[in-house]
C-alpha cells in the first residue's frame, strides 16, 4: 500500500514555501534520506529527504507551485527496511494493531502511536494524528454547505471552529487528502492573514495608502513575472520594518594602516581563511556591541520593555542572483578574527548555492551591509527588525585629511549606521559609530575599550 508523503515543519514560523525543483519521476525508487525536492521558504532553499525507501508511484507537486507545510507532495510504495518498514534505519517502530488508532492514509511515518479504541478520537482518512474531534464528525461533509461549484471538504467541528473565528471555510486550503480541511489548516489561514494585515498596517503607517495600478500596456507593450519567494519575503520584511521611525548617522573611518595590515596576512593566509574588510567589522563591531548593549537590544512595546541580549549574533547581507540574504554568524565577540573570515566565506558560499538553512538566517541581533565591493559614497540601509540597528559600508577612497601640519593621503572608508530611533537617541548613535571608526583606525584600542 503507498504511504502519503508530506511536507515536513522546516522551521518555526513557516507555514509554505515553493517547490522550485522536483528531484524524482513517478516510477523512480528511491532511498531512505534521499531528496525528492527542493522547497525555497522565506529566504531559504530546503531540500525535502523522503522518510522511507520505496517506489515513488504518486507526484502531487510541481515546480513553481505554492505548497502548505503538511501537505501531501507524493505517494511512495514502501520497502521493507531493517528496523522497520518505512522508519529510519535503527529505529523499531512499534507495531500498531488497530489501524484507527491514527489518522488514515497521512500519519506521520517511523512514529509509534498508542492503538485508540475509540475511532471518533482520530479524524478519518487524512486527519491530523493528535487531534480529537467530537462524535459524529468523523465523515467529511460535502453535501449541506457548498458555493456554486465550490466545495468545502471538512467536518462539521471543523465548520464550527472556523465560523467560531470569523474565517469564511472557502477561503481555506486543505493540506489533506482531495484537499480536506483540517483544524490547522484554519488555524494557518488565520495566522497568515494576520501576517498579512501587519504588512498593510505598517505599509500605511510608513507611506500612502497603495492605489490601483494603470492599465500599462495601453502605451506599449509589458511583460509581467511573478515574485521569487526571496523577492516576496524581503517586500514584506521591508514594508513591516518601514514603520520603524529611523535615522541614519554618518560617519567615515581611516583604514589605511589596517589595509596594510589586511594585505600583509592575507599574503599567508590560505585561500580559505583570506581576510575581509567584513570580517574585521564583525570582531569590530562585536566589541562595540558590548560597550553599547542597547544596540544589541529588541523592543517589545506589547509590554514596555527593553530585551537585552547577552549573545551576539552579527547578520551580513549577502548579494546572490537570487536576492539579498543575510546568513548570521554565532558567537561574533567569542572568535578570532581568523576563524570569523573562514565562516564568512563559508556563509558566502552557501548563500550563493542556495544552501542555506532557515535557522542559518535566523537570531541575529546586528547586521552588517557591505556595498563597497560594488561601489559608491554612501547609502541609508534599513533596520531589519525586530533589531534596532544596522550597519552600511560604501567603498573607501584616497581622501586629502589635515594631520596637523599638512594635508596628507589616507584610505577613508564611509560609514552609515541606522538605528531605531525609539530605542536610540542620536547622540549614542554618534559615539557608537565614531567608536568603531576609532576602533577601525587604532585596533588596539579594542583591546583597552572591550
Amino acid at each position: 500500500m503507498g504511504k502519503e508523503i508530506r511536507i515536513p515543519e522546516v522551521s518555526d514560523g513557516v507555514v509554505k514555501g515553493t517547490v522550485i525543483s522536483v528531484s524524482v519521476a513517478v516510477g523512480d525508487k528511491v532511498e531512505f534520506d534521499q531528496t525528492l525536492l527542493e522547497l525555497e521558504t522565506d529566504k531559504a532553499v530546503v531540500a525535502i529527504p523522503s522518510p522511507f525507501a520505496g517506489t515513488i508511484t504518486e507526484i502531487r507537486v510541481a515546480e513553481g507551485e505554492s505548497v502548505a507545510i503538511g501537505a501531501v507532495i507524493m505517494v511512495c510504495e514502501t520497502e521493507p527496511l531493517v528496523g522497520a518498514a518505512g522508519g529510519r534505519p535503527g529505529l523499531a517502530t512499534a507495531p500498531d494493531p488497530d489501524p484507527k488508532a491514527v489518522g488514515a492514509a497521512g500519519g506521520r511515518p517511523g512514529l509509534a502511536t498508542a492503538p485508540d479504541p475509540d475511532p471518533k478520537a482520530v479524524g478519518a482518512a487524512g486527519g491530523r494524528p493528535g487531534l480529537a474531534m467530537s462524535p459524529g464528525t468523523d465523515k467529511v461533509d460535502l453535501e449541506t454547505v457548498r458555493t456554486g461549484d465550490e466545495v468545502a471538504p471538512a467536518a462539521p467541528s471543523v465548520r464550527r471552529a472556523a465560523r467560531e473565528l470569523g474565517v469564511d471555510i472557502y477561503q481555506v486550503k486543505g493540506s489533506g487528502p482531495a484537499g480536506r480541511i483540517s483544524e490547522e489548516d484554519v488555524k494557518a489561514y488565520v495566522r497568515e492573514t494576520l501576517q498579512r494585515l501587519s504588512s498593510d498596517v505598517a505599509l500605511r503607517g510608513g507611506q500612502a495608502p497603495s492605489r490601483p495600478l494603470p492599465d500599462f500596456a495601453q502605451w506599449g507593450p509589458i511583460r509581467r513575472e511573478p515574485l521569487s519567494r526571496v523577492r516576496e519575503v524581503t517586500a514584506e520584511s521591508m514594508t513591516y520594518a518601514w514603520a520603524t521611525p529611523m535615522v541614519t548617522q554618518f560617519d567615515k573611518a581611516d583604514i589605511t594602516d589596517l589595509e596594510e595590515f589586511r594585505k600583509r596576512a592575507n599574503a599567508k593566509a590560505k585561500p580559505e581563511a583570506k581576510l575581509t574588510m567584513t570580517a574585521i567589522l564583525l570582531k569590530v563591531c562585536a566589541v562595540a556591541l558590548r560597550a553599547f548593549p542597547q544596540f544589541n537590544s529588541s523592543l517589545d512595546l506589547g509590554r514596555s520593555e527593553l530585551i537585552y541580549k547577552d549573545t551576539i549574533h552579527i547578520g551580513v547581507a549577502a548579494d546572490t542572483p537570487r536576492g539579498l540574504l543575510v546568513p548570521v554568524i554565532r558567537d561574533v565577540d567569542q572568535k578570532g578574527i581568523e576563524r570569523l573570515a573562514v565562516e564568512l566565506n563559508e556563509a558566502a558560499a552557501k548563500a550563493r548555492d542556495r544552501k542555506l538553512t532557515p535557522d542559518e538566517m535566523a537570531g541575529g541581533s546586528f547586521t552588517i551591509s557591505n556595498l563597497g565591493g560594488i561601489g559608491g559614497t554612501n547609502f541609508t540601509p534599513i533596520v531589519y527588525s525586530p533589531q534596532v540597528a544596522i550597519l552600511g559600508v560604501s567603498r573607501a577612497e584616497q581622501t586629502p585629511v589635515w594631520n596637523g601640519s599638512g594635508f596628507g593621503p589616507r584610505l577613508m572608508m564611509p560609514l552609515s549606521l541606522t538605528y531605531d530611533h525609539r530605542v536610540i537617541d542620536g547622540a549614542d548613535a554618534a559615539r557608537f559609530l565614531r567608536w568603531i571608526c576609532e576602533g577601525i583606525a587604532q585596533p588596539i584600542q579594542l583591546l583597552m575599550k572591550g
